[in-house]
């Protein structure tokens, strides 16, 4: 049994030192907070919302639009990577399959673009 409790004896020690550390930042966060922030802190700044607003009130859909199309987008750049890592040993059906990918990933680029989704107006 001690051998056991041992071999557990550093997790526990970590276990302690993160709930310990977590706690006094915590406190810290508490003490130290501003009570008044500035005003060009809760002032608009990416969502063009003032904040601490109704948050039923209605806004905008092109925040939608430019959301979905920057995650389909950057989810389908980020299959470049693995791609990428294993070019070397690559067959030429792996190169050409996703030489296509990015012509449609291009083709629905243009395509929004001359749809005027990207157009902030």
């Amino acid at each position: 049994m001690d051998d056991i409790l041992r071999e557990y004896l550093p997790i526990l020690i970590f276990l302690a030192l993160a709930v310990g550390l977590g706690l006094v930042l915590i406190l810290a966060a508490v003490v130290i907070a501003v009570r008044n922030p500035d005003p060009e802190k809760v002032s608009a700044y990416e969502c063009g919302f003032n904040a601490f607003d109704d948050a039923r009130m209605k806004f905008d859909v092109r925040f939608y639009l430019v959301s979905i199309l920057f995650i389909i987008f950057d989810l389908e750049i980020a299959f470049l990577f693995p791609w990428a890592v294993a070019f070397g040993s690559l067959t030429d059906a792996a190169f050409w399959s996703m030489m296509v990918f990015l012509g449609v990933l291009t083709a629905g680029f243009a395509y929004e673009w001359k749809k005027g989704a990207m157009d902030w107006e």
